[in-house]
């Protein structure tokens, strides 16, 4: 994997920046705020297209539709709000959770949306009906759910609770990991064969899906107290974390040495990071902004 270097850096205005996340095909990215509202981007030349604004708290995640039609955003006002978003408008609003909704994804023909809550449940929202409840409620953790993903057939939630559970959506089948730390993100590796989780007591490990065996351990970053996320690139060659030392972490997947490190902000924690889903494009969020990165070679 070669060297990435800055391409563009962008200052978002929005307080803090809690989340940063590629659209569908990569062309464009949102950013959630901890000033309440989420923005669209087109990063690769320093756009902001639109500001959607109507959440009572900070943003902490938010989604595209496979189409780029819709957004889904959750926030700390325990709310889910589906948006069009060419109007910028508010088609919807969910409120099924008891507490703060960390994190949000659609499924993959976006019919669905899922969320998890510092109220320990996953909820599902059927986006095409006007049906306002959750369409099911999953309450297998016991402590707050920190990352959720969705592929055609399987949806793997992470907790506080150090668990990683695995919904096999086609046989109805949950299986349950016990990590040993807590799990703040989780991750699947491109071929579908690993996952990749963010622990807080400073690594990134990476286990085989089917046996549930450890594989790897990353380690050099800092995790403190910051709810870190990771990446894996387009090849499935490389993993990414960012630091609370403001670094992002570059490690090679199979061998697990670190090939690559490079500064986003010094001493400022580096919370959220999103991979470009076909190219070598890399954004991270650090405090009120968000640096895309890439191969400037490449580019030329």
């Amino acid at each position: 994997m070669s060297e990435l270097s800055t391409i563009a850096t962008i200052k978002c205005k929005q307080q803090v920046v809690r989340a940063v996340r590629f659209n569908v095909d990569g062309t464009y990215c949102l950013t959630c705020g901890a000033d309440k509202k989420i923005k669209l981007w087109n990063p690769h030349r320093e756009l902001l297209l639109k500001t959607y604004g109507g959440h009572a708290n900070e943003v902490l995640d938010a989604a595209g539709s496979c189409d780029s039609s819709h957004i889904v955003s959750c926030s700390s006002d325990k709310s889910v709000i589906l948006w069009d978003v060419t109007t910028g408008q508010p088609i919807r609003r969910y409120r099924g959770h008891a507490s703060s909704v960390t994190c949000v994804k659609f499924n993959e023909e976006s019919s669905l949306a899922v969320s998890g809550s510092v109220d320990n449940t996953v909820a599902f929202w059927d986006i095409v009906s006007r049906r306002q409840e959750p369409v099911q409620v999953l309450k297998d953790a016991k402590d707050t759910i920190t990352s959720i993903q969705i592929t055609d057939h399987e949806i793997m939630t992470c907790s506080v609770d150090c668990h990683v559970r695995l919904y096999d959506i086609r046989v109805g089948k949950m299986t349950s990991d016990y990590i040993g730390h807590i799990v703040t993100f989780g991750n699947f590796t491109h071929d579908g064969q690993c996952y990749v989780l963010s622990c807080n007591d400073g690594t990134v490990k990476l286990f085989d899906k089917d046996s549930g065996e450890m594989l790897n351990t990353f380690i050099g970053h800092e995790c403190k107290d910051y709810m870190l996320e990771n990446v894996v690139n387009e090849t499935d060659s490389h993993i990414m974390s960012g630091s609370a030392t403001g670094e992002v972490l570059v490690w090679d997947l199979i061998s697990s040495k670190s090939t690559n490190k490079f500064v986003h902000t010094k001493n400022k924690p580096v919370i959220s990071l999103s991979h470009h889903p076909t190219e070598s494009y890399l954004l991270t969020a650090c405090d009120d902004e968000i640096k895309l990165w890439g191969n400037k070679s490449a580019n030329d």
